[in-house]
């Protein structure tokens, strides 16, 4: 089953276009709640996937819900760690984490007045000639045919400004080198994101007495969207082995 996350998309829940370490972890977790009283489902073999900042919500789920077998986290973020250090722990001091804190909270008293959320923008349009590449990335799928959706948050106006807060105090990945479960993790070896990987795996598999049935997968010169919908790069055959053993 695919679900939208809470306040996005079909899924319920007010405010809209919010994001939250706790209740987006929930979200998987609900699901399999939800999947494992169907009588077509055997609950012993639930895995799960997640894709980019849900790569992270799939690990820290992983490392919470001993229900789940097996998960894939594909081309992930950690949202905790971009929100306290920003992108490549370029901000990584704590007056960089309370000016932002302090813009943040200021925010928080505008919508109050104003009695709505005030969103940050998605992908910036037009892109500049002098963008970062990662913003090149993200501009090439969400604004083009790509991945383009009316109702796409980061295709539109995006998430609310307040709405990663929680995210600066929250590292989701804290116990992750608990996790008992099989984990595959697989980024793009050209991907400005492949850091988090990278460390995300090493920190999994660190005194880990179940370090075996973790796997981290680089695949050749893919960059961070080319896991989205590339079908010619994403390694399906990989991804359906990796269920099939684990469960």
């Amino acid at each position: 089953m695919a679900f939208d996350p809470s306040f996005t998309g079909e899924s319920g829940g007010q405010p809209r276009y919010m994001a939250s370490p706790d209740i987006n972890t929930e979200d998987f977790q609900a699901a399999v709640d939800f999947l494992s009283v169907q009588d077509n489902v055997d609950p012993g073999k639930i895995g799960i996937i997640g894709i980019c900042g849900w790569g992270g919500m799939a690990l820290n789920t992983a490392a919470l819900d001993t229900r789940i077998k097996a998960t894939v986290a594909s081309t992930m973020y950690d949202m905790t760690r971009v929100n306290a250090k920003g992108y490549f722990d370029s901000k990584d001091s704590s007056d960089a984490r309370y000016a932002k804190r302090q813009a943040l909270n200021a925010q928080r008293i505008q919508d109050y007045r104003s009695g709505s959320y005030a969103l940050g923008g998605g992908v910036v349009d037009p892109l500049s000639e002098d963008a970062p590449f990662f913003v090149k990335d993200y501009y090439d799928y969400y604004k083009t045919d790509r991945g383009y959706h009316s109702r796409f948050l980061n295709s539109n106006g995006g998430w609310n400004v307040t709405g990663c807060m929680s995210f600066m105090n929250q590292p989701i990945l804290k116990y992750s080198n608990e996790i008992r479960s099989a984990v595959l993790v697989i980024h793009g070896e050209k991907a400005h994101s492949c850091y988090l990987s990278r460390d995300a795996f090493a920190d999994m598999v660190k005194d880990n007495p179940y370090a075996d049935n973790k796997e981290l997968m680089i695949i050749p010169d893919a960059v961070h969207t080319d896991l989205y919908d590339r079908t010619d790069i994403i390694p399906f055959d990989k991804i359906e082995e990796f269920f099939r053993n684990a469960m």
